[in-house]
């Protein structure tokens, strides 16, 4: 089982127990209250005997018959109780004080003032029961004095509201740890950059804090130059430019696994992030069947890759700047109805042979590497690629099946990005922040304009 349940799985485990309590409570309000009273009885020795203690076995055997039927056909009929003998019988009890010669009889009953009643006539008729069947001569007769008189309790003794909560509280609880547990184990997603690392044996170059206002701020260049989004490709870039300082990556493909895991966002930020350090790059838009660089970049997506590659139009006439000096962008041109076959074509080689000897570098945004072939294609012909993967989303199986998937075809994975991480996930692991930057600088940056350093 992975680490940190508890840290992860909290919100299950409380609003589990928040649950147990709320049916405990629902139950103790449907439920009938019961209410407890008792009378003491002293039984008194006669007055010839020269100890003042009754035989223990004496009081066991009168305790019997305080508590027993004959007791409680008398209650009934002096009350004028509705309910039968046996009904009130299971309602009273005796037992005798220890080291006393005392007897409790105590009465359970629905009603607070009728368990009082019937305590009290109990402990009265086994007064007058015990005189009725004791000899005529004072002198060798034991006798019953009541003590202690029943008393109307002023609350209920059953259900007991603090042990029904706590029974409620610890079985949420136990059920909400139960719950987190089968989550942990049916959740087959990525949620570390460990287990990242681990599934594809390339390093974790960056990972991005998600950000509801990412959807309509994508570009780092609408962000203040602090903000953790900000870093976090700053991040990313410096990790890429010391990948691998004897090998010349040039050609790099961004692709994921599958849709919306931040791919498409991920390549024109790192573009952007590339430009502004003083390198020449080209941006591809590569992704032919639902291509998003042209829409985040604000540039025309019909004179593009497709045009260029049929012959319509020149290299040098397709591309077009995106705003930030020193980035070229190709957008994707007509979407063909066969995109697979244009991609793999002699042409395709050629484009990606001229733009390697004009740029620096050159990113291509290919589609998902597992619904298409069009993302191992353009994989094939570069020299290597990054796997976008989404945190908690994109599961295990599929990020081992998309670095197979290139395995397959000799493209190196050069790294993964994890993305749209919580951020105090990513704080914990020590990835995304600079600067001392942490969760919280979303919530202020989200109520107005983010901040410029």
């Amino acid at each position: 089982m992975r680490p940190l349940l508890l840290a992860r799985r909290w919100p299950s485990i409380i609003v589990v127990t928040l649950l147990g309590v709320a049916i405990a409570t629902g139950a103790l309000s449907i439920a009938t209250p019961t209410y407890t009273a008792h009378a003491d009885v002293l039984i008194v020795p006669p007055a010839s005997k020269s100890t003042t203690a009754v035989a223990d076995r004496t009081v066991a055997s009168y305790a019997h018959v305080l508590g027993g039927r004959t007791i409680a056909g008398r209650v009934v009929k002096s009350l004028g109780l509705s309910g039968s003998v046996g009904a009130t019988d299971r309602q009273i009890s005796a037992s005798v004080i220890h080291g006393t010669s005392v007897l409790r009889v105590t009465a359970r009953n629905h009603g607070s003032q009728t368990a009082a009643r019937v305590a009290q006539e109990a402990a009265d008729q086994f007064v007058i029961w015990l005189d009725s069947n004791q000899s005529t001569s004072p002198a060798t007769a034991l006798k019953a004095d009541v003590i202690e008189r029943a008393a109307t309790p002023a609350s209920p003794s059953s259900p007991s509201r603090v042990w029904w909560l706590a029974i409620g509280a610890l079985g949420g609880l136990l059920l909400g740890l139960l719950f987190a547990l089968w989550r942990e184990l049916a959740d087959r997603s990525v949620r570390t950059p460990a287990e990242l690392e681990e599934l594809t044996s390339a390093p974790v170059l960056g990972a991005m804090a998600y950000d509801r206002a990412a959807s309509s701020t994508p570009l780092i260049t609408s962000l203040g130059t602090h903000h953790p989004r900000y870093e976090a490709v700053r991040i990313l870039r410096t990790n890429l430019q010391f990948l691998d300082v004897d090998r010349d990556n040039k050609v790099i493909t961004i692709t994921s696994s599958v849709a919306g895991e931040g791919k498409s966002t991920t390549a024109c930020n790192l573009s952007i992030a590339l430009a502004q350090t003083g390198t020449r790059v080209a941006l591809i838009e590569g992704d032919l069947r639902r291509p998003r660089v042209s829409e985040y970049l604000g540039i025309e997506k019909s004179v593009g890759l497709t045009t260029v590659l049929v012959g319509r139009v020149t290299l040098d006439a397709a591309i077009q700047e995106a705003g930030t000096p020193g980035l070229d962008v190709l957008a994707s041109g007509a979407l063909p109805p066969n995109p697979s076959e244009i991609l793999q074509t002699n042409a395709m080689r050629a484009l990606i042979g001229e733009l390697r000897q004009r740029y620096e570098v050159v990113l291509i945004d290919a589609p998902p590497l597992l619904p298409v072939t069009d993302a191992s294609l353009l994989a094939s012909i570069s020299d290597g690629a990054i796997l976008v993967v989404r945190h908690g989303k994109t599961g295990r199986e599929q990020v081992r099946t998309a670095a197979e998937r290139l395995h397959a075809v000799g493209a190196p994975l050069l790294g993964t990005v994890l993305s749209m991480s919580p951020a105090k996930e990513l704080a914990r692991y020590g990835y995304g922040y600079g600067y001392g930057y942490g969760p919280e600088y979303f919530s202020q940056t989200r109520q107005g304009r983010p901040r410029r350093g």
